[in-house]
């Protein structure tokens, strides 16, 4: 008989159930609806998420037992951490897991975006052979600017810089220091905006950072800037990109999230200069088997008493 109780309400990595079943009683239920949800958080001791998940303010109510809140990646937007830090229930994650999945899906959407890959793949499976049109851009020579040098925006940097790309970034959380040491120039975001071809977008989804990239900023980019983000949707205020994108603003957008996901086949998604992917940064085999395992021991940690690495509230 173990002492405690996990549920799973998202699809997990087997190599991380295994953890978890080896040292506690483990409910595993990806699918579960939020009704149901409700209806038996009162029973376990701690729940894995991944994205898919909302972990409310009436889930932490449920949750009379509930100790902590485990999301397997890097996001915890779909969770209530006030909610959590007022009931008591810890709330972690495993930010490393993705970092390279991310950082390379993010490289492949701007290669993708500056090469026309897509329209390209799309005109030859419908017969037609449009070289002449698909003119390209390289990457290297390029100024690319970085907002968020965290794990994720780091690792593009380093790639970026294998481009022969030139990197800007910005991050409050770093000194100009540690800035250079991570392989980027550090500047304000306003030097971003007016000096970089490309732009990519590696921060959290907060009340501070919602519709950060607004039409206010879009007026202050180069003319003809690339956009690519893989962080979360709502950092990019969608109606006044669409916008920029008509007018040619902005020459193109590489979105791997929305506002709303799934969008729908919207203005947006259907823009010739839109590339849309749903939400695929994380999506490789190793990522999800290193988020797995590093939420599944963090979960055991927190419920045993342990040092936690990655600690939210």
């Amino acid at each position: 008989m173990f002492p405690f109780k996990v549920i799973i309400s998202d699809k997990l990595d087997t190599r991380g159930v295994e953890i978890l079943q080896a040292a506690a009683d483990v409910t595993n239920q990806p699918g579960i609806t939020s009704e149901e949800l409700l209806q038996v958080i009162g029973e376990y001791d701690a729940l894995v998420v991944r994205g898919r998940t909302k972990v409310t303010a009436a889930v932490i109510a449920a949750g009379k037992n509930l100790k902590v809140v485990g999301r397997a990646g890097v996001g915890v937007d779909n969770i209530d951490l006030a909610a959590a830090q007022s009931g008591g229930v810890l709330v972690v994650n495993s930010p490393t897991a993705t970092s390279i999945a991310v950082a390379e899906h993010a490289l492949a959407m701007m290669l993708a975006l500056v090469r026309h890959l897509p329209r390209a793949d799309h005109a030859m499976k419908s017969g037609r052979w449009e070289k002449k049109i698909l003119m390209g851009t390289e990457l290297s020579g390029k100024t690319l600017g970085v907002i968020g040098l965290g794990n994720i925006g780091a690792a593009v940097a380093q790639r970026a810089a294998a481009f022969g790309m030139q990197i800007l970034a910005f991050d409050p959380v770093f000194s100009d220091e540690q800035i250079q040491q991570r392989g980027a120039e550090p500047v304000q975001l306003s030097e971003i905006y007016a000096r970089c071809e490309i732009i990519t977008l590696h921060v959290p989804l907060t009340p501070q950072t919602r519709n950060l990239i607004n039409g206010q900023v879009f007026a202050q980019m180069k003319r003809g800037v690339k956009l690519v983000c893989t962080a979360r949707g709502g950092i990019i205020d969608e109606t006044a990109l669409l916008s920029a994108l008509e007018t040619g603003q902005v020459a193109g957008a590489a979105l791997d999230v929305f506002a709303e996901e799934p969008p729908g086949l919207t203005a947006l998604v259907a823009h010739p200069q839109v590339i849309a992917a749903p939400h695929l940064g994380a999506q490789t085999e190793e990522a999800q088997t290193r988020a797995a395992m590093d939420i599944a021991g963090e979960i055991l940690a927190a419920l045993k008493g342990e040092p936690l690495r990655w600690k939210i509230v």
